[in-house]
């Protein structure tokens, strides 16, 4: 099988809306656990490429896209980007009830609630070393054979060429694969919270070695 990681094109974006929802559970598949399969990545995979779309890569073979990296460059640029942008649309969109539960067992809520609510920005000591984040994600047919780091390669030489300083990103506490992943990547852990950890990366020195 043929993979080949490429810049992100337009023509991408539903496969990459596929792959954030089959791997939305911690790398597991999440079809089953939103009512509204675009909710998920509207929040953690499409509004990346919009805003600049020279920091996302895909992975795709003759099935389509398989994987891909999304990121930016300068988080608190986005966030500002985000609100003037990308949220005020999708909150139209779906309107903000927080007193009514969907009472279906589905997370499409807690979305909604992002959507509308994005959360405090991160602490600017974290902010000030490590501006970029990304998110990666990989089906299970594409795991294994070195492309995450292939993405990962991909999106670290376009940081530096950039003169970004360094990255960070949050890992849940349910994929310890992925914890495993950066650390073999260079990335160090930052801090342990009961919902996971933040994951740095010092941009300024070289690229990690392994396979």
């Amino acid at each position: 099988m043929s993979i080949d990681v490429r810049p992100f094109g337009p023509f991408d974006l539903p496969g990459m809306y596929r792959v954030c929802l089959r791997t939305g559970d911690s790398g597991r598949d999440a079809t089953g656990l939103y009512g509204d399969p675009d909710l998920l990545p509207h929040v953690y995979a499409g509004p990346y490429p919009a805003a600049d779309p020279g920091l996302t890569f895909v992975a795709a073979d003759e099935q389509g896209v398989l994987g891909y990296v999304v990121a930016t460059a300068d988080t608190h640029a986005f966030d500002g980007w985000l609100e003037e942008h990308w949220w005020p649309p999708l909150r139209h969109r779906y309107p903000h009830r927080p007193a009514a539960g969907p009472g279906d067992g589905t997370r499409d809520r807690s979305c909604v609630e992002r959507i509308h609510r994005p959360g405090p920005p991160e602490p600017e000591a974290l902010y000030e070393r490590y501006p970029a984040h990304l998110h990666i994600d990989i089906l299970p047919r594409g795991q294994g054979a070195g492309l995450g780091r292939r993405l990962m390669d991909a999106l670290l030489t376009a940081l530096r060429e950039r003169g970004v300083r360094g990255l960070h990103l949050g890992v849940g506490s349910g994929n310890p694969g992925a914890h495993a992943f950066y650390l073999r990547m260079g990335f160090t852990e930052a801090d342990r919270q009961g919902w996971g950890s933040v994951m740095v990366m010092d941009l300024t020195r070289g690229t990690a070695e392994g396979p």
